[in-house]
């Protein structure tokens, strides 16, 4: 079923199959210039540069609009709409309600300005999904009378932007259809389900299609380790002497060869993987070696000769790796620069949009001929004609759906500049990305790396004759091919089990040259004792791996969930591990409990292929969103459909749904007693409580879940409470007690749970202590804010105590007090003496950092550390960003207080709220179909709904 757009001016436009309409070309108009509209300023300047003054070249500064963020948005038409809290119109063909967003409209209207004297129309935006609906979006606001085209690269090159020019296309409205799509879902998922996490676990959370996949890897990642039980186990590794001299040996080559205890009397010795990582128990017919043991086993082993029983040697090729998709330049930017999704996709953005690389937004592996013979060329000139080979090398990508774009991440250009070359133009972040960019394109066009694998296997017999056998392998690389220019990093924790770790790619181990039956002196027997580890925390590079490989979310996805993810504090970061908070904990126990197919992983990828298809022309995107939401009898969207559709399962569910259980995180750990021992996310945080009635207390911020261990727990249940009971309350007859916050001590009344009043609270004066306060000082405290009396223009003045010591207050209009005893007993009149003084501007002096960690890689500007109002923060004197839940002012490095004034820049300068004004100008807003809808009654403000 077609969907409606609104008419493009003079234009007419056709239904696709898809449902979008396509704008039919109209005449040039005489005398003007053409128009290119890009997304970003810096992308503008650059390209106005290479058209030349023929050419108008102009931003839309990003998306110009969007569904209604809430209820304010909504155009009055609209408001009483039984649809309007969506935005989205489920009861005739989905049709979205778009408004152009608030900080858009200045950018819009000047827009509207150059489209009325232009000649032609190239929309030059990314060719993805997301650029060809700007690109819409932007045909459907501006209504041109004049000739639209599509204008793609992936490269912003002179040569590229030119044949962009020469060689327009239509807009493809497959893939219009296949993004709004994916902004509705997302929408419809968001909207419906985020209100039952306010109602069942805390208020403004929210949910998202991909979001909530994302949280749960990394839930059930922190339940892996939790439920961990860690053994001990020993080794024993010998250094094995070569008598006399190797006939044919190499000057400098080896004469000793270190090697591992394997097995004793044929049974094999346990390693970290034997173990079971639910009981600790080592599983099959291993040897389980203690210290005695290991230690015993090393002095009957002490003097004795071991013989080579085998030599077994293979050929050694590697071939090189594929040249950068989104997905893969992020982990290796997270492996081997410490950098985040985030701060690495801005730093490409900006090469991007400067000309430096192609698209940075793909899942392709592919390179472009003249790519390809601009790395082989390169590589000849820097490493010689061995290094490269004599065919060129061609890559598939490997990620499911892979379509994003034609082209991997390269250098820019027919040929390309070294980093050296580079250099005067580039930041020290985007010399370093430009940098692993080139190594890795170079690297793919290269040879492969071979040489010569051994391994070795020595046997021998103790004192008391019990059969050993010991085992050692070693590499060579004959010739490093590829290696030479580029070598892949590993994941940490790839390991983890203390096992053998044979390095990276281009790790060498030599080993002597041995014979079978050669006799090996006993040189030197060590004992060593392990303990089996978790398995790791996932990084933000292991996460998008992980996302990948089960085929969720796409290129432009990947940073904005790692982003999100932790804004909504479901996720935050302990180094550069991702550790779950609590509240996704609740989150995911009740999306898995009752939405268990909202957050199944096959579930989530079928609906990316199912988008995928509904790009590619082959599912009709009405039909497919009709099944989703409403439920139909169907091959798509799964069980979603067959059982009710999104609506029906979670009007129905809601009521079964028992928020103490969701709430509740059952830990390993007992008290004294063996009374069980959970976690629980109350609305003030998440806590402790022994037993169904048991006490209560509070979990530090900054314990990760897995270190709740047995003796954790019994550690904060025998601490003395920070909470104190001082009394009741008597007009509530609530308990009072004094708690320990996050900005200090204060006192409170303690409402019972499930109860929607809510307590009353007051900081204690600088002047009281939580040991020694008492109920009359509570009850005191909790008169505040204290009307002081009004204007005598009727203006009320309030005395409170805030964050930064006590003030009056009389409308906007605030003073300091200089005494915290004065909340009590300044009089109206000496209030109103103070506010008819001008007000004190200026600041104190600064104090002095609490740390110095060096220059900001972009700015340059030296970063501090400093104590602020609202807790500790970095600077690089320009830029401020507060320390997050994780980071520690002690252990915080260069590289993390980078990534945080990063976020920070991006995110823009603080948006000072304006005071509301009566208007009766109707908002711009643009639906996709004309169809108006009566009003009857107020919508409702909803959440932002996020993939």
């Amino acid at each position: 079923m077609p969907t409606k757009t609104t008419q493009t001016g003079s234009e007419s436009t056709e239904p696709t199959a898809g449902g979008a309409k396509t704008p039919r070309r109209g005449s040039a108009a005489a005398g003007g210039k053409p128009l290119v509209i890009v997304e970003s300023p810096t992308k503008a300047t650059k390209i106005a540069g290479y058209l030349g003054s023929g050419y108008v070249v102009e931003a839309s500064v990003g998306h110009i609009r969007d569904l209604p963020r809430n209820a304010a948005d909504v155009p009055a038409e609209h408001k009483g709409a039984s649809w309007a809290r969506l935005g989205v119109d489920v009861d005739n063909s989905f049709e979205p309600l778009y408004v152009v967003s608030p900080d858009r409209k200045q950018q819009v209207s000047r827009l509207k300005q150059l489209v009325k004297g232009a000649s032609e129309i190239y929309l030059a935006t990314d060719e993805d999904r997301e650029g060809e609906a700007i690109a819409w979006h932007l045909i459907d606001t501006l209504k041109p009378r004049v000739p639209v085209r599509r204008m793609v690269f992936h490269e912003i090159t002179p040569e590229a932007i030119a044949r962009a020019v020469a060689n327009p296309r239509e807009l493809d409205t497959a893939l219009v259809d296949a993004q709004e799509t994916r902004r509705i879902l997302d929408r419809l998922y968001g909207y419906e389900v985020s209100p039952v996490l306010w109602k069942k676990v805390l208020p403004k959370l929210s949910a998202g299609r991909v979001q909530s996949v994302a949280t749960r890897i990394v839930v059930e990642r922190e339940r892996e380790r939790m439920a961990f039980h860690a053994a001990d186990y020993w080794s024993l590794e010998g250094t094995f002497a070569v008598p006399g001299t190797v006939t044919g040996a190499d000057e400098g080559e080896p004469t000793t060869v270190r090697a591992k205890l394997v097995s004793v009397d044929d049974s094999r010795v346990a390693t970290g993987r034997d173990f079971d990582a639910a009981t600790g128990r080592v599983s099959g017919d291993v040897v389980h070696l203690d210290e005695a043991g290991a230690r015993g086993l090393a002095a009957r082993l002490e003097g004795r000769q071991v013989t080579v029983a085998r030599v077994d040697e293979k050929p050694y090729r590697r071939r090189p790796y594929a040249p950068f998709t989104t997905s893969t330049l992020q982990m290796e930017a997270g492996r081997k620069l410490g950098w985040s999704s985030a701060q690495t996709m801005r730093v490409a953005q900006r090469l991007y949009e400067n000309g430096h690389i192609t698209y940075m937004r793909t899942d392709s592996t592919n390179l472009s001929d003249e790519a390809i013979n601009a790395a082989r060329s390169q590589a000849r000139e820097l490493y010689g004609d061995a290094y490269v080979p004599a065919e060129a090398r061609r890559y598939k990508s490997k990620a499911k759906g892979a379509q994003e774009a034609h082209e991997a991440i390269r250098p820019a250009g027919d040929s390309f500049r070294t980093p050296g070359q580079l250099a005067a133009e580039l930041a020290r972040d985007e010399f370093r990305l430009y940098e692993l960019i080139w190594k890795r394109t170079v690297a793919s066009q290269m040879a492969d790396a071979v040489g010569q694998t051994v391994s070795i296997r020595l046997a021998g017999r103790s004192a008391t004759d019990e059969a050993v056998e010991f085992t050692a392998s070693g590499r060579t690389i004959t010739f490093p091919g590829f290696l030479k220019a580029y070598v892949e990093s590993q994941d940490e924790g790839r390991q983890g089990t203390g096992d053998d770790d044979e390095g990276g790619d281009d790790a060498e181990r030599r080993l002597p040259r041995l014979e079978r039956g050669q006799q090996l002196d006993t040189q030197e027997l060590d004992a060593k004792g392990h303990t089996t580890s978790p398995p790791a925390r996932y990084t933000e590079p292991s996460l998008v791996a992980r996302l990948e490989e089960l085929g969720i979310g796409r290129p432009s996805t990947f940073a904005s969930i790692m982003q999100t993810i932790q804004d909504r504090g479901y996720v935050w970061k302990k180094g550069n591990s991702l550790v779950p908070s609590f509240i996704a904990f609740a989150v995911v126990n009740l999306l898995e409990q009752h939405f268990t197919q909202l957050v199944d992983y096959q579930f989530t990828a079928s609906l990316e292929e199912e988008l995928d298809q509904i790009a590619g022309g082959n599912l009709q995107r009405v039909d497919w969103l009709t099944e989703f939401y409403f439920g139909v009898e169907g091959r798509n969207t799964g069980g979603i459909a067959e059982s009710g559709g999104l609506k029906h399962i979670v009007g129905q569910r809601l009521e079964e749904i028992d928020a103490r259980g969701v709430n509740s995180i059952p830990l390993r750990a007992t008290t004294p007693d063996g009374e069980p021992v959970v976690v629980r996310v109350g609305r003030y945080g998440p806590y402790l409580q022994a037993g169904e009635d048991g006490g209560r207390v509070s979990i530090p911020e900054d314990l990760a879940p897995d270190e709740l261990t047995e003796e954790k727990v019994r550690e904060l249940l025998e601490a003395p409470s920070g909470d104190r009971e001082l009394g009741t309350d008597p007009e509530s007859g609530l308990p009072v007690v004094v708690k320990a916050g996050r900005y200090g001590p204060y006192v409170t009344t303690v409402v019972p749970e499930g109860s929607k009043e809510s307590p009353r609270t007051a900081s204690l004066f600088a002047s009281m202590s939580p040991e020694t306060v008492t109920i009359e000082d509570a009850l005191k405290l909790l008169t505040l804010p204290r009307t002081v009396g009004s204007t005598p223009e009727g203006e009320e003045i309030q005395a409170l105590n805030g964050r930064y010591g006590p003030y009056i207050k009389k409308g906007t209009d605030s003073r300091s007090l200089d005494s915290e005893e004065k909340l009590f007993s300044i009089t109206l009149d000496e209030a109103l003496a103070i506010f008819a003084q001008p007000k004190q501007r200026g600041r104190a002096a600064a104090k002095a950092p609490l740390k110095e960690l060096g220059p900001d890689p972009v700015t340059e500007g030296v970063v501090t550390v400093r104590e602020g109002r609202f807790g500790p923060y970095v600077t690089d004197g320009e830029t401020n960003a507060s320390l997050r839940k994780g980071d520690d002012v002690e252990t915080i490095t260069i590289e993390r207080a980078a990534e945080l004034l990063a976020d920070r820049r991006a995110a823009g300068p603080a948006k000072k709220k304006k005071a509301a004004k009566k208007t009766t100008a109707k908002k711009t807003a643009a639906k996709k179909a004309p169809a108006k809808k009566a009003a009857t009654k107020k919508a409702a403000a909803e959440p932002v709904a996020t993939s």
